[in-house]
């Protein structure tokens, strides 16, 4: 019921902006502006859903960002410098995704190192990685690799349709990497909601010791969570070097864990641990996309993108904060007047 309330909300104050944005710009809602921002947020989104399961079990990922420029530059190494082929380079980048993911886990769980620090450091290796292998040499795909960029630059349905497709199915299609977001997300929300690993995963995060001692195998429920976390950074990698077409070791991705944890908190995902709704993760992301949209449409310096992502945080931990506070005085009073328990226990 809560998460209901939480989705409903940020859903208003989504449509809010959206308004807003509108009133001092039509051409926000023009077909270009609208898949551009369905574009952005669908490769934002992909970084969200992943830092969104380590988050729930009351850790953060800082190396996101990193892990986008390190995948991104070395799948265009590979593929364009090296000639290998692209199904063997698409499963090394997976296989090392996954890897960092799961010596993220191993270093937090077994040897007990912070997630803060272990983060921290991976975004100074990975990126370091990434400009050393290269030689700091800006890396691309030129005009090749047309099947694989359809991953990012096709639109649905307009590229699946026989034939010309009508002018309002060209202007209204949505972006490849948003039809992503969406498969992944709804995967996502079976594993959180409806199997044994999402149960745990919130159990865990609510309360670790409590889970531990009820059977849960805590390390590994923490391990296979930044193993998500990383292969989602790694997906989104990919994906942004194909989107741009050119990889720039020392400023790719820079910024983007920020962004993913920001469309977390804005989401619903509490920094606390053990709370979260992957459709909320979605619609925070898609708050901040707007947001910095709206930024360029309404002609504000565009130096202020930062400022308006820390507002956004700040406002979305401070509001869960004081939903906690409300529901923690809420439960002190019930339980001090035996009516309004004996009431709640009827219905």
């Amino acid at each position: 019921m809560v998460n209901m309330k939480r989705i409903a909300g940020i859903s208003i104050l989504l449509l809010a902006i959206v308004a807003i944005t509108t009133i001092v710009d039509v051409r926000f809602l023009s077909p270009y502006n609208v898949r551009n921002v369905l574009r952005w947020t669908g490769l934002f989104g992909i970084l969200s859903l992943g830092v969104a399961f380590v988050i729930i079990t009351g850790g953060i990922d800082l190396s996101m960002g990193s892990v986008v420029a390190m995948i991104g530059t070395f799948s265009a190494y590979l593929m364009v410098r090296q000639g290998m082929p692209v199904g063997p380079t698409l499963l090394l980048m997976l296989a090392l995704s996954l890897l960092l993911g799961l010596a993220h886990g191993l270093l937090i769980t077994k040897v007990r190192v912070q997630p803060f620090v272990v983060t921290l450091c991976g975004l100074f290796i990975y990126r370091g990685m990434a400009r050393f292998v290269v030689g700091d040499m800006t890396q691309g795909y030129g005009t090749g690799f047309i099947g694989l960029k359809n991953l990012v630059k096709s639109r649905f349905p307009q590229s699946f349709w026989p034939g010309t497709p009508p002018q309002f199915i060209m202007d209204w299609s949505i972006p490849m990497p948003f039809v992503i977001l969406l498969i992944l997300a709804l995967i996502l929300a079976l594993v959180l909601n409806k199997s044994v690993y999402g149960r745990h995963l919130l159990a865990l995060g609510n309360n670790e010791r409590a889970a531990r001692y009820s059977g849960i195998h805590t390390h590994r429920i923490i391990i296979i969570a930044y193993m998500i976390s990383s292969g989602f950074a790694g997906l989104a990698g990919l994906l942004f070097s194909l989107d741009l077409n050119t990889v720039q070791p020392s400023a790719s991705g820079q910024m983007y864990e920020l962004y993913a944890i920001a469309g977390c908190v804005v989401g619903g995902i509490s920094l606390r641990g053990g709370e979260g709704n992957i459709a909320g993760v979605i619609i925070g992301t898609a708050i901040v996309r707007v947001l910095y949209n709206a930024i360029n449409i309404a002609g504000i310096a565009t130096q202020l993108e930062f400022a308006v992502l820390g507002v956004v945080i700040l406002i979305g931990v401070s509001v869960d904060e004081i939903v906690k506070m409300i529901g923690e005085k809420r439960r002190i009073m019930e339980s001090a007047d035996p009516e309004a328990l004996a009431k709640k226990a009827s219905a």
